[in-house]
């Protein structure tokens, strides 16, 4: 299969371009692909431009790396520019799109992921794993008009909830696919909760100081709501789907455990009428008494959320405020002394996730504390600045491979679940192996 690098003009129109061969980036570094695993483009994938960013391949005569500055197609020296895969839920990616900054001053990238893709007898690939087949965040089982109904329903039934009306932005502004899901009656329900947080993520998607040079993605939540509308939404979904979720701490609220106590309640609450379906809190773990109480109520999973297993470089990225990274590996060990399952929400950067050093942190980490799923998801940050802000820029770390650092962990540990999703009940995990 002959891989030809793709740019974009402009315009934004996408070329594929055979006098180049693709790269990919990691930690700055250009690799070539012939060995990376590539998947063909998966539905709700998306295509982007990157401003100010020249794409580098490879060239297929004397294998030099190549800076393609100018469009090739153009008579006129326009400039061209890198184009990267968003890949869909459920794959994790190997390898970044390949660019370099045009100048210094270059604005940061919006808060996504930006997978290697290049062109291929017909096709567009993507350097990715897939790590879960579950479909409940797949655009083809979103149905916009049914969502449009479920909202219209709930309405009706819920008139006053405030935390329904606050889902429906979620569905039909921010295109948030939880919140689909609850208006569909299916899977996985959020419940946000916390408007404030105790930590500030240099990634965080619902709040971005006003001097950064990039805006968050969504608002936050701005209220509160009460126990009561909680519970009433969350026994609603679990009416609608066999074998529910319903998790609070989303993107478009803070830390979750800063709301505990109604939280506490709220499950509590919902405990008394249901013994159904999964009940999940995704946090940065940051409170082991405020998690304690939570599985006293009645909580059966934790996802904690963290870029390393590192002290150092967790806590640039999460800067947080009031806790360290001590207080997280207690919570862990804190919901597995109350038989909850413990994820993972393990925010992937290929050159970083993929290192030596991190990877055998991470199998440490794993069995000092009794982790039972790690879920591999992409990072939405800039892959330049993110080494920069860790202060890795220019190092050259030893580099396992994202495939090799997942297949470690399964080795070491063969009862610990690899995935991107939160578990459901009576369901098995989707991921059949990494593919």
């Amino acid at each position: 299969m002959k891989f030809e690098l793709v740019f974009a003009d402009k315009k934004g129109k996408v070329y594929n371009f055979p006098g180049l061969e693709p790269a990919g980036m990691k930690a700055g570094l250009f690799f070539e692909l012939g060995d990376a695993p590539l998947v063909q483009l998966p539905d709700s994938t998306e295509l982007f431009m990157l401003p100010d960013r020249s794409p580098v391949g490879f060239d297929p005569d004397t294998g030099k790396q190549v800076v393609l500055e100018c469009d090739p197609y153009s008579e006129k020296a326009e400039p061209c520019f890198a184009v990267a895969a968003f890949v869909a839920p459920g794959y994790t990616l190997t390898h970044h799109a390949a660019y370099v900054e045009r100048s210094g001053e270059s604005k940061a990238l919006p808060l996504f992921a930006y997978g290697a893709c290049f062109f291929a007898e017909g096709h567009f690939y993507v350097t990715a794993l897939r790590v879960d087949r579950d479909v409940r965040h797949d655009e083809k089982y979103l149905s916009p008009d049914g969502v449009l109904r479920g909202v219209e329903q709930v309405k009706k039934l819920f008139p006053k909830n405030r935390l329904a009306a606050h889902l429906e932005t979620c569905a039909t502004i921010n295109g948030c696919a939880n919140a689909k899901n609850f208006f569909l009656g299916r899977i996985e329900a959020p419940v946000p909760t916390s408007p404030v947080c105790n930590a500030q993520c240099q990634g965080c998607i619902s709040l971005q100081p006003e001097n950064r040079d990039f805006p968050s993605t969504q608002k936050r939540i701005a209220f509160k709501p009460d126990p009561e509308e909680i519970a009433e939404l969350a026994l609603y979904h679990f009416k609608n789907e066999p074998d529910p979720v319903v998790s609070f701490g989303q993107g478009c609220e803070g830390e979750p455990t800063l709301a505990v106590d109604v939280i506490e309640k709220a499950i509590r609450l919902i405990r008394k009428q249901s013994s159904k379906g999964f009940i999940n809190v995704n946090s940065n773990a940051s409170d082991a008494s405020a998690l304690e109480r939570l599985f006293d109520a009645g909580l059966t999973h934790v996802r904690v959320s963290l870029n390393s297993v590192r002290d150092p470089y967790y806590s640039l990225y999460y800067q947080p405020k009031g806790y360290t990274f001590a207080d997280v590996t207690e919570s862990v060990r804190t919901a597995k002394r109350h038989k909850g399952f413990v994820s993972l929400n393990y925010l992937s950067m290929p050159g970083f996730t993929d290192s030596r050093e991190e990877s055998d942190a991470l199998i440490c980490f794993v069995g000092d504390n009794g982790v039972d799923m790690i879920q591999w998801r992409n990072l939405n940050y800039d892959p330049v600045r993110y080494f920069r802000e860790l202060g890795l820029e220019g190092a050259t770390p030893e580099l396992l491979g994202m495939e090799a650092a997942i297949d470690r962990v399964r080795k070491a540990f063969p009862s610990v679940r690899s995935g991107y999703f939160n578990p459901r009940p009576n369901v098995q995990q989707h991921a059949s192996g990494i593919s």
